[in-house]
């Protein structure tokens, strides 16, 4: 699995034609395909005003960033999610649990911007990843850190590694079902003190509920992450 992420990932890789010099040859998905995308941003913004959706914050202006997802807690978190960024024009990938890209719905979810994580092979996944930022100059990942729907012990820290090994900011992505508002939170740089990030990320969600807001996992693990625990 991790040879097929690999190759996922390095499709993002930039082209190296001097006639296309600074563009990337970024996959194919819903937020750039022709004609096409330009409608779904359309039928987004309807369907997010039809139910009440609301937008706040301001879409990411930097060109790479890793894009947290929270709370996730329900199946309806991925398509409010991908109306907020077609709504708002952000074009990025996401990871998603190896097991969901099977078959046809596997060619509908990469099509969907998403990329298949084999949750076993942690901290190859984590280099691979900083690699492929380092080899664009464009790219936002966005990435689920409570890594399921039920409640966690703890958020897996892949995606703060990932961020500060590809020196890129953390964009804190939020789903507010109380109050039906989603968007973009401030953008925090990886420091050399993790435990203090993560209080900050914590504080950031605390009064921010998911559609099952029992099942939302803390951010802050209780014991300091080594680095064979570093997960994604």
């Amino acid at each position: 699995m991790i040879g097929k992420q690999k190759t996922e990932l390095l499709l993002q890789q930039p082209t190296h034609n001097p006639r296309h010099q600074g563009t990337e040859n970024m996959r194919v998905t819903v937020f750039n395909t022709p004609v096409i995308s330009h409608f779904l941003m359309f039928l987004a913004r309807l369907m997010l005003s039809l139910s009440g959706w609301k937008i706040e914050g301001q879409k990411p202006k930097v060109p790479r960033y890793v894009l947290v997802a929270a709370p996730h807690t329900s199946n309806w978190d991925f398509f409010i999610g991908i109306a907020i960024g077609l709504r708002c024009g952000v074009k990025c990938y996401w990871m998603g649990k190896a097991s969901l890209f099977w078959g046809p719905l596997g060619l509908v979810l990469r099509w969907l911007g998403g990329i298949p994580v084999d949750r076993t092979k942690r901290n190859s996944l984590v280099s691979q990843t900083v690699c492929c930022f380092k080899g664009n100059k464009q790219l936002g990942l966005v990435i689920c850190p409570e890594g399921t729907r039920s409640r966690g012990n703890r958020w897996r820290t892949g995606f703060y590694h990932i961020a500060k090994g590809a020196n890129v900011p953390i964009i804190l992505g939020y789903l507010d079902f109380e109050r039906k508002v989603g968007g973009f939170g401030p953008a925090l740089k990886p420091g050399d003190n993790m435990e203090k990030d993560m209080a900050e990320i914590q504080a950031f969600y605390q009064g921010i509920n998911g559609k099952f807001p029992d099942c939302f996992s803390p951010v802050q693990p209780k014991e300091p992450v080594g680095p064979k625990a570093i997960s994604v």
